[in-house]
Parts: structure tokens; C-alpha cells; sequence
């Protein structure tokens, strides 16, 4: 039986939506459903969050021909792919057993979604996830994209580059305040771990400086999974894509929810804000072989300042 764990309960009571809360725990169950399951199946893409060797919280991204997602029985999904030698989770997927994730398949073209979390297994040349929590999500702020995919060598498609560093340079900074989409990676003070999508028009994600960046909590299905695990455990990770040219920005740092209000008051929309510390970047170019189309934006995206 689905429980939601001391962090999201407190956050849930002191939002106001603990009986909301209550109703949305229906959404939250142990196995895939047969729907679901025809659902990963047409999927290119899948997200994934966990923690490195060091400690530290990335976001990631897997991606294949429809098909990668399969789903052998209830409670087992079969990931047929690896991530790349420089992905920040390559060592905790490739090298290790029993890791524990977070997981979110989005299809952008029909926006929907769903979370998938559990434990991590080298399987061949892909993963075996052993699952802990399926959970249905609405499709509220997620922008509509389809895609196309690219194979080795056409479109003068170079191999992928990796660079590190400790604050966002000036391009990258523009990328995140250009950006409509991104997914964040939490986990609870037990380390069980959790992806999910975060979206809103071009601006919605404020870069502070090149070390802080903030952005609004929007009205959800008041489960608080992401805000009740920052309160537990602050380490979080994001991933920004670049739709178009395969680029993935890959953050990793400490995040914290503001519940201050009249700073709330200044960000349309916004039910609460997040603040992340950026403490680590990595940027891999052409690090996907998806290209989508320009986003048909979400009607409940909020106006940004």
C-alpha cells in the first residue's frame, strides 16, 4: 500500500493540500499497468535520476528505437541501452548493481508522462529496474514536441564532448533561461530516488548568477515527491536539454524550497518558489540522437514576469 514518506507529509500540511494530497495517493501503485506498459513501449526517451560515487545527485537521459522500454512482467522494466562513458551516472549504471533511481517517460507529442522508481541492475547492454513505485502524473506545463532521430554521421553530426566545471559559463546561462523544460533529480534521506519534469514558458527558470538559480512550484497534484525530499535530503540534480541539437546540461548541487511570500508574490503563478546551489555542471555535446520540433507550449504555462 502506497504511503508518502515524513518529508512530503510536512510539506503537503504546511502547503495547505494535505487532503488533496490524500486523493492523489491513489495514483501511486507497485506495478505496471497494461496500458502503461504499450505506453514505454512507443517511448524514445526515458529520464533518469540518481547518485554518483561521490555522492552526488545528476539527471540523465537514455534514449532508443521504440521498443527500449520493455516491461517483462508488473514489476520489472528492461532499459536496452547505457548511458555514455561521460554521462555523470555511466559508473553507478554501467559498473554497479542494486543503484536506486528515479525514472520519468515523457511523450511530448501527446504529453504524457509517468515516474517509475527503483533499483538498478546491469542487464547485457541495458538495465533491469526492479520497481518500487509506478506513478501517474497530469500533463500540466509540458510543452508539445515531436521528433525525429539522426544516425551516426548524418547532419554532420559530431561525436560527443564533455565539459566540466563548478558555476554555469555565459552560453549556458542563456541555454537555462531559455529553457521551457527541464527534469530534477531528488532523494529522500533514505535514498530512494526520484525524477521529475518541470516546465513553463522561456524565462520561467531565473538565473540569479552563475551559481543560483530559481523557479516557481506551479499548482500540481499536491503529492509534494520532489519539494518532501529537498526537505529530507537537499541534494538535487537537473538536466536541461537542447531540443534541437541533442546538448544535454547536466547540474548538480543542493536546492531548497522558499516559502516566503512576498517573494512568491513576485513570480507569476508561482505557489512557492525552489532555489538550487549549483555546485557542479557538465555539458555533453550531442549527447542525444533525438531532434525535436519547436514547442506548442503548455495552456497552463503561467505568464513570466
Amino acid at each position: 500500500m502506497a504511503t508518502y514518506h515524513s518529508g512530503e507529509i510536512a510539506v503537503q500540511e504546511r502547503a495547505g493540500l494535505a487532503r488533496q494530497a490524500d486523493f492523489s495517493l491513489g495514483g501511486i501503485g507497485e506495478t505496471i499497468p497494461s496500458v502503461a506498459k504499450d505506453f514505454l513501449a512507443e517511448q524514445p526517451l526515458i529520464v533518469l535520476g540518481g547518485t554518483d560515487p561521490e555522492g552526488r545527485l545528476w539527471a540523465t537521459q537514455l534514449t532508443g528505437e521504440p521498443g527500449f522500454l520493455k516491461v517483462p512482467d508488473p514489476r520489472t522494466l528492461v532499459v536496452d541501452a547505457l548511458p555514455l562513458p561521460a554521462d555523470p551516472l555511466a559508473g553507478v549504471l554501467t559498473g554497479g548493481s542494486g543503484a536506486r533511481i528515479g525514472m520519468i517517460a515523457i511523450e511530448p507529442a501527446t504529453r504524457r508522462r509517468m515516474r517509475i522508481n527503483g533499483r538498478a541492475h546491469r542487464q547485457g547492454d541495458g538495465l533491469r529496474v526492479d520497481l518500487d513505485q509506478v506513478i501517474a502524473n497530469c500533463p500540466k506545463y509540458l510543452q508539445k514536441r515531436d521528433h525525429s532521430r539522426i544516425g551516426p554521421g548524418e547532419g554532420g553530426a559530431p561525436a560527443p564532448v564533455a565539459t566540466d566545471g563548478t558555476e554555469l559559463s555565459p552560453a549556458q546561462q542563456r541555454a537555462v533561461r531559455a529553457a521551457d523544460t527541464f527534469f530534477v533529480a531528488t532523494a529522500s534521506d533514505r535514498g530512494d530516488a526520484d525524477a521529475s519534469h518541470r516546465g513553463g514558458n522561456p524565462g520561467f527558470v531565473q538565473v540569479l548568477s552563475p551559481t543560483l538559480l530559481r523557479w516557481p512550484d506551479y499548482v500540481g497534484n499536491a503529492m509534494f515527491l520532489t519539494l518532501g525530499n529537498l526537505l529530507l535530503n537537499s541534494s538535487a540534480g537537473l538536466l536541461v536539454p537542447d531540443w534541437e541539437t541533442g546538448t544535454t546540461l547536466h547540474l548538480s548541487g543542493a536546492a531548497r524550497t522558499v516559502w516566503d511570500a512576498e517573494e512568491i508574490a513576485k513570480v507569476p503563478g508561482a505557489q512557492r518558489l525552489v532555489e538550487f546551489s549549483v555546485e557542479a555542471v557538465r555539458e555533453i555535446t550531442a549527447a542525444s540522437p533525438l531532434r525535436w520540433s519547436s514547442p506548442g507550449y503548455s495552456r497552463f504555462n503561467p505568464a513570466v514576469a
